[in-house]
């Protein structure tokens, strides 16, 4: 295994070289000229020029880019257009905020979407089926915008019994937590009950209880455990969605954390900013994948990593 993860790790060298080049090109085709708007409207040509000049602005694209990947490898993301700070540490200020959002939605939209598929697939047909299903489908048709909207004039406007805005009591995390996780909750209780319908197919399944082994045994330790490679595999891609999803919940919430600050770069076409942002989008997609499949490996003993 550990050949495997160092054979990994050397594949994400190139993997983010080819991001970078993308995310640059992408920044670079925005509408806008960030140096007009660092500006204002009333600078004069000179003082555009001026600004340009102060952070390269002025200089061809491939200048550009190899003066940014040169800064990248010594841990230097640039400086911010807009607050004239280094965009790492900008970006570290932001990053707590949106992984106290992360966690929130973890706590319970794993757990609950996994009980509810398991526990669909074991009851088939019945209306527990229907039930668990039924929410699933509407925890997938619910925009999460719409979802933190209606909770705000429900629960906080109201009911008064929520807060909103800033994250400094456990209260103000349950509506940020709830529609951070209940696209992962559906999606992982579809993706449950199918992975548990199908292995409760398998052979070995069917010759466990031939062998007069107990329901429970026959459905945790045989077909529960088995079920879950699909399972992780979609729970891996769905974490690396919360990081990039948190754009919609710190937005509607005023919570000041990654997804805010792009939101806000976009806006004022901070380009260090962006693409800071979008390579550590990125690179934790790359990450979790390696832990996805390496968790392979706990969870069935038979995979070798060769």
């Amino acid at each position: 295994m550990g050949r495997y993860t160092a054979r990994r790790l050397l594949e994400t060298i190139p993997l983010m070289f080819i991001i970078s080049i993308f995310v640059f090109m992408f920044i670079h085709l925005l509408p806008g000229d960030p140096a007009r708007q660092l500006a204002g409207l009333e600078a004069t040509y000179e003082e555009v020029e001026a600004i340009r000049e102060e952070f390269g602005l002025n200089k061809p694209l491939p200048v550009q880019y190899f003066d940014y990947m040169k800064g990248l490898f010594t841990g230097d993301m640039g400086r911010s257009l807009k607050s004239n700070i280094p965009v790492s540490e900008l970006i570290w200020s932001r990053f707590q905020f949106t992984i106290q959002l992360v966690f929130a939605g973890l706590i319970w939209a794993p757990f609950a979407g996994i009980f509810i598929g398991v526990f669909c697939a074991i009851k088939r047909g019945t209306w527990v089926d229907l039930g668990g299903m039924l929410i699933a489908i509407c925890g997938l048709s619910a925009p999460g915008f719409a979802l933190g909207l209606v909770g705000i004039q429900f629960f906080s406007v109201k009911l008064g019994v929520l807060p909103t805005g800033e994250l400094d009591s456990w209260k103000s995390f349950i509506l940020p937590s709830i529609v951070m996780g209940t696209g992962i909750m559906a999606t992982l209780a579809r993706y449950s009950r199918s992975s548990m319908l199908e292995t409760l197919r398998e052979d070995y399944v069917r010759t466990a209880r031939a062998k007069g082994q107990k329901e429970s045994i026959v459905m945790f330790r045989h077909a529960f455990k088995n079920s879950l490679i699909q399972v992780v595999t979609i729970l891996g891609l769905q974490i690396g969605g919360l990081l990039s999803g948190s754009v919609i919940t710190e937005t509607i919430f005023s919570i000041p954390g990654m997804g805010r600050l792009l939101v806000d770069s976009i806006a004022f076409r901070d380009y260090p900013a962006i693409q800071g942002l979008l390579m550590i989008f990125a690179l934790q997609y790359v990450i979790i994948n390696l832990v996805v499949d390496l968790l392979y490996g706990v969870i069935n003993p038979k995979i070798r990593y060769d």
